[in-house]
């Protein structure tokens, strides 16, 4: 993307909703206020190419450019007041991208938390389409801005002001995610996000994920928290005082109907059980979140690197279930395991995944201590041969 000077007497336009935000005329850069949040952009043009750049309390910071778009908005030539050097941003539609949503904002009197991205280059994979680690990354982000925009955020990860008194902690003892398809580079996803009660002492949260242009669902999740002490690290009743914090935003509402939901327990698999594994996995620094362990999204690469690499190149993971048993620390080495599911050739026991149709391959996984092999997280996954057209 070129940055270069503003040609004498262009128009810069940053169309938001209800508002067409003019720059002057004779500047080199033109700065563009968003009267909801006050935030700042500047744009500049010369021989029809531009830069933009946005920021908050006047500190720019660049804004990606992919495929044509910039953060996933078309970037085209406007003749607003008979000036054809205008600039503006639009989506697909032809409608501007409402500002709101690339941050995030409650919708459904407030019961629901919505936020929208881009789908980065670092955030796909060898088919150019985002990969399960970057859509749990996803969900994970929203989870903890639904937490920070509604108010109750304390000084913990995610945690409340009185769970941060008490010293505890949210952590994830199971996640289903079932996707119908990955979006693609430079796309751009809409997430919902609300919370409800699981049973006395947990919480669920879930997802849906929709193409922001078509509006299709394209991913949904469900995931159950408990609360666990950060010093003792071990799980706590929710405290009546962080209940009635939370009760509030409980939304009754399901991403995954109850028969479609996969909740039958995952079998452990040993040496004997087992067709692959693959020992020596050790976790980085890199690897370890602000509750001091293994940020849970990164066990998805572990588990699948005991994945036969045809499958991962010739299907698509369409429904991932992980149970997690332990933490993990740095300096834990660790071992991946994998195993045909044994009922995957009986249909009545096959559950359907998100895509409506029986998966054409089912494994079972477990990753666990080299050293004691004891269990850290149990996996189910669901695949489907993936189209032509996104073979190698």
């Amino acid at each position: 993307m070129a940055s270069m000077a503003a040609r004498t007497n262009s128009i810069a336009t940053l169309r938001l909703p209800g508002d067409v935000l003019m720059a002057g005329k004779n500047e080199t850069a033109t700065k563009l206020g968003f009267y909801s949040s006050r935030r700042v952009a500047m744009i500049t043009r010369k021989n029809g190419n531009f830069s933009v750049r946005a920021g908050a309390g006047g500190t720019p910071r660049s804004v990606e450019t992919i495929n044509g778009k910039i953060n996933g908005v078309h970037v085209g030539e406007a003749t607003l007041f008979g000036n054809k050097n205008s600039i503006e941003l639009i989506n697909d539609d032809g409608d501007s991208l409402p500002h709101s949503s690339l941050h995030g904002k409650f919708v459904e009197e407030r019961f629901v938390y919505r936020q929208t991205f881009v789908i980065r280059s670092y955030e796909i994979g060898p088919d150019k389409t985002a990969t399960m680690e970057t859509l749990m990354n996803l969900l994970q982000e929203t989870a903890l801005n639904h937490v920070t925009s509604s108010g109750l955020a304390g000084n913990g990860f995610g945690a409340t002001r009185e769970m941060s008194i008490r010293k505890l902690i949210w952590v994830v003892t199971r996640i289903h995610i079932q996707v119908q398809r990955y979006n693609s580079w430079g796309d751009v996803v809409e997430i919902d996000t609300w919370v409800d009660a699981a049973g006395k002492n947990g919480m669920r949260r879930d997802w849906i994920i929709r193409d922001y242009q078509s509006q299709e669902i394209i991913t949904r999740a469900t995931s159950t928290w408990v609360i666990m002490n950060r010093e003792t690290r071990r799980l706590s009743k929710i405290p009546d005082q962080v209940r009635q914090e939370v009760l509030p935003f409980y939304l009754n509402r399901f991403a995954i109907a109850k028969e479609k939901n996969d909740s039958e327990k995952i079998d452990k698999l040993t040496d004997d059980t087992a067709e692959r594994i693959t020992s020596g996995l050790a976790p980085r620094w890199s690897d370890m979140d602000a509750n001091q362990h293994v940020n849970n999204v990164k066990y998805i690469g572990w588990i699948l690197e005991s994945v036969p690499i045809n499958v991962l190149g010739d299907y698509d993971l369409t429904s991932m279930t992980l149970e997690y048993r332990r933490e993990c620390r740095q300096s834990n080495l660790l071992e991946s395991l994998t195993s045909t599911t044994s009922s995957l050739a009986d249909d009545s026991n096959c559950k359907n995944n998100s895509i409506n149709r029986r998966p054409d391959l089912e494994y079972t996984h477990l990753l666990r201590m080299q050293a004691d092999k004891a269990e850290i997280v149990r996996a189910r996954t669901e695949w489907n041969t993936k189209q032509k057209d996104k073979l190698h």
